[in-house]
Order: C-alpha cells, then sequence, then structure tokens
C-alpha cells in the first residue's frame, strides 16, 4: 500500500514509520491520521513485525494538529475534529497495546498532538536540542492523543496541569529528569540509537511484552489484589506458550533463548 503522508518499511523484523509532511512540521490532518490507522494496524496484525519504530522527516517530529485545516473545516469543524480524532485516537490505541515494542525517536519540535505520539513510545529517545510544548491552549483548543491520560501517569497532575494551562517549552533535558522520555543522544546518533535498542526487541518475547503492556494498562484502574490477579492470570498463560517453554528451557540448559523461533 503506498502512502502520501507518512513513510513506512519493514526490515528485518523491524517497522519504520516515518510521518512525512516536513513543509508543513509533520503536522496531522485527516489523511494523516487515517494512514496512521492503517499502519497501527498492520504493525499490530503482521507477525513479522516485533519491533516499530516512529519518527518525522525534517526538523519537526511533529507540530500536532493541522491548525490550518481546522480552519477550512469551517462551520462542520465539531464534526471534522470527530473525525479526525477517532482515526487518531484508534491508531494510538493499537500502537499502545501491540505486542511489538514502539520505539519513538523525536528527531524535532514535538507540541500538541505531536507531543502527545512523541510520549507514547514504550521507550521514547530525544535528539538534542528537541523541546516538548502542548500547545493546545495556545490556540483555545484541548489536549487529545491520550495526553490528558499519560502525561499525569508520567509526570504528575500538578505538572502535567502546568504544561497544559501554560504550553511552556521543555526541554529534552528536562524531559529525561520529569521521566517523560527515557534519553537524549545527539542529532547524529539518535536513530542508531534506536535500531540497536530495537534488534534486542526482536530477539525478545513479543507475546511477553504484549501482556506487560496490558497488564501496565489496566493497572490503572484495579485495586492491588485484582491487579495481582490479573498478574496471576498472565503469567500462567505465558507459562503454557511457546515463548515461556522456550525461556524455561533456555534458562534450565544456561543457553541464550531463541524466542524469535519459538
Amino acid at each position: 500500500m503506498s502512502y502520501q503522508t507518512i513513510e513506512f518499511n519493514v526490515a528485518d523484523n523491524i517497522a519504520t514509520i516515518c510521518l512525512n509532511r516536513p513543509k508543513a512540521a509533520n503536522s496531522i490532518d485527516l489523511a494523516m491520521a487515517k494512514e496512521l490507522m492503517s499502519v497501527a494496524i498492520e504493525c499490530d496484525e503482521n507477525p513479522e513485525i516485533r519491533c516499530v519504530i516512529l519518527t518525522g522527516n525534517g526538523s519537526f517530529f511533529s507540530a500536532g494538529g493541522d491548525v490550518g485545516s481546522f480552519a477550512e473545516m469551517g462551520s462542520d469543524i465539531g464534526k471534522g475534529l470527530k473525525e479526525l480524532t477517532s482515526y487518531l485516537h484508534s491508531a494510538l490505541a493499537r500502537f499502545s497495546r501491540m505486542g511489538a515494542p514502539l520505539i519513538t525517536v523525536i528527531n524535532g519540535k514535538a507540541a500538541g498532538a505531536g507531543m502527545s505520539l512523541a510520549l507514547l513510545g514504550d521507550i521514547a529517545i530525544a535528539a538534542e536540542p528537541v523541546t516538548f510544548t502542548m500547545a493546545y491552549t495556545a490556540v483555545g483548543l484541548t489536549p487529545d492523543g491520550g495526553a490528558s491520560y499519560s502525561l499525569p501517569r508520567l509526570i504528575g497532575e500538578r505538572r502535567a496541569k502546568e504544561l497544559m494551562l501554560t504550553n511552556r517549552a521543555v526541554t529534552a533535558e528536562e524531559a529525561v529528569a520529569w521521566g517523560m522520555i527515557n534519553q537524549v543522544v545527539a542529532q547524529d546518533a539518535v536513530m542508531d540509537t534506536a535500531l540497536t535498542i530495537a534488534k534486542r526487541f526482536v530477539k525478545g518475547p513479543t507475546a511477553a511484552y504484549r501482556e506487560v503492556k496490558e497488564l501496565l494498562h489496566a493497572s490503572a484502574n484495579q485495586g492491588f489484589e485484582a491487579q495481582m490477579e490479573l498478574e496471576a492470570r498472565a503469567i500462567a498463560r505465558q507459562g503454557c506458550s511457546a515463548e515461556g517453554q522456550e525461556g524455561i528451557n533456555a534458562f534450565l540448559n544456561k543457553r541464550k533463548a531463541d524466542f524469535l523461533n519459538a
């Protein structure tokens, strides 16, 4: 399938998605939201994909929603924004729950929904000197892309509220210190760093990764005992799985587990 607003390729069990509207700061319009949903489903369903890297072309990771396209919606803006967010949110939900770990490579400024997308990564790596800003209230809008769910969980409600109300820029170093992202590296090393991590994930237990992510999602709404019951069920499923059997056998025989062929 060909795409107009993104680049997508798969090699050596690693899918790479590149936001590709550099002249528009990789802002998200309806076309990009639809294409992100399409590739998210592909990454979720294709068993050959064992890790996903998401980045952007140009000097921006993503400036967030395409405000110009919002203006073109005219009196139908309410309907238009519901349609756009329906596709975008479907994409983000699938990225967040798929078995293949998602690595976001934040190559440039991330604002609004672009910041939401950047922070979605299971591993988030920023190139120096990237900045992050919520940006929404600066144009009289409110957060989307799951920001009001994920940001307070990452940095606490106090800091999340500050960023959403003031729109102040957060440096990459500050983002690491707050736990928003995992690490900051030089611009010319950021993709190599991501690929090194991705190659390790390719050799890992993809089904176990999915179970881990599901457990973490569930933990937001569970009591302690209920969460432990989910953990018990998950570890039992994995123990019975080909991955679990391979891991146990490898441990007992003092060899490296071959999850890729389990």
